[in-house]
Parts: structure tokens; sequence; C-alpha cells
């Protein structure tokens, strides 16, 4: 669905004459609240609000949002989550496909 509503980095780098490229790493306690932000965080997507600020979960009908909050949380109480992730807990940061482009001289 992501891939659909962008156009390609080198398309974008390009149009900006964009002469550098670089990784932006997503700390895991980043503070903007876009939607990755919350990749070491998921009791966030539970919270409606957090969803609704959300282009990606606005676009999706409750009848899969909402069983997929289910499951969350059932794992998180479960404890489930935890397990099946603890590498990313152990992360400060994540590389998501992020980047910053700097065009001019």
């Amino acid at each position: 669905m992501e891939h659909a509503r962008f156009a390609p980095l080198t398309e974008v780098a390009e149009a900006l004459g964009a002469h550098t490229v670089l990784p932006f790493d997503v700390p895991h306690d980043f503070t903007d609240g876009f939607q990755i932000a919350y990749w070491r965080r998921p009791e966030f997507f539970l919270d409606p609000v957090v969803r609704q600020a959300s282009s990606t979960f606005a676009q999706l009908p409750a009848s899969v949002v909402e069983p997929a909050m289910a499951r969350l949380r059932a794992d998180l109480d479960s404890g489930a989550w935890h397990r099946r992730h603890a590498d990313l807990l152990a992360r400060e940061t994540m590389d998501y496909g992020y980047r910053l482009l700097i065009a001019g001289e």
C-alpha cells in the first residue's frame, strides 16, 4: 500500500536536484508520532487517537484495523509480542527506509 503512495527515491532526488542521500534511522523514542515512530512501542497503536493521526491506519477499514488491534492487545498482554520481537527491544534505532535528501550548494 505504501509503495503505491510514494514516488521512488531516485525520482524525488532528481526532481530536487539532491546531491546527497543519507539514511535517517528512526530512534526508538522518536517524539514526532508518525506511524513508524512506534516501532518499539506498539502499545501506542492501541490508542484510537494515535491511529487517527496515521495515514496508513486512516486508509484501512475498521474491519481490518479492529481485529488487528485485538490481536496486538492479546500479544502485548501475554508477552508474545515482546518474545517475538525481542531483537527490536535491544535496538536504539531502526532503518525503515526514510532518507534525508540534501540539495543545493
